[in-house]
């Protein structure tokens, strides 16, 4: 088939690496160039696959699927624009687990809007030995969580960042959740 019946031509036919011997025969060379329709086609799908991946452009179920495999909770919750909006933060979620960063992506794909996260800190490095650690010596996250006026369900929003943030956060770390005005 050709382009015009629906297929892609392949960028080279197998035909030409087939070994002089076989490129005498019609039937040979028939029979592999049948097979330049099919894979002709595979290869321009392998070649565009970031294409067919692309979120923008991805169907609503497969959006949800990926969120999924990042963050269940929050796929499950969330609808499939909000998802499609958020998966850069899911994945930011998942990559700095434990993490400041971490944490506000997964709080920012909850809510579609960035927190307020500070830690205890405790991360630093002194020229001389013996030297003052940094932040408080008690570890604790505080997460204040603005949520968008238009919520139709503000305390089932404040529920999942919770849930999110316990999942998230260093076991040894105790965390506090609140609103803030948005």
């Amino acid at each position: 088939m050709s382009a015009a019946g629906g297929l892609v031509p392949p960028a080279t036919s197998l035909v030409e690496g087939l070994p002089e011997a076989f490129l005498g025969s019609d039937f040979t060379a028939g029979l592999v160039a049948a097979f330049d329709d099919v894979i002709g086609s595979v290869g321009a799908t392998l070649d565009d696959l970031d294409a067919y991946l692309d979120p923008r452009y991805a169907p609503d179920d497969f959006v949800r699927w990926v969120a999924s495999w990042l963050s269940p909770a929050i796929a499950a919750r969330r609808d499939a624009e909000h998802l499609r909006a958020h998966l850069g933060d899911l994945r930011r979620a998942l990559v700095g687990r434990g993490t400041l960063d971490g944490v506000t992506a997964a709080v920012r794909a909850c809510t579609g809007l960035d927190p307020d996260v500070r830690d205890s800190g405790g991360v630093s490095w002194s020229k001389r030995p013996q030297g003052s650690f940094p932040g408080r010596s008690a570890p604790l996250l505080e997460v204040d969580v603005r949520i968008s006026a238009d919520e139709p369900d503000p305390d089932a929003v404040l529920d999942l960042v919770r849930f999110v943030v316990d999942d998230l956060r260093p076991a040894h770390v105790p965390a506090t959740v609140r609103r803030a005005p948005a």
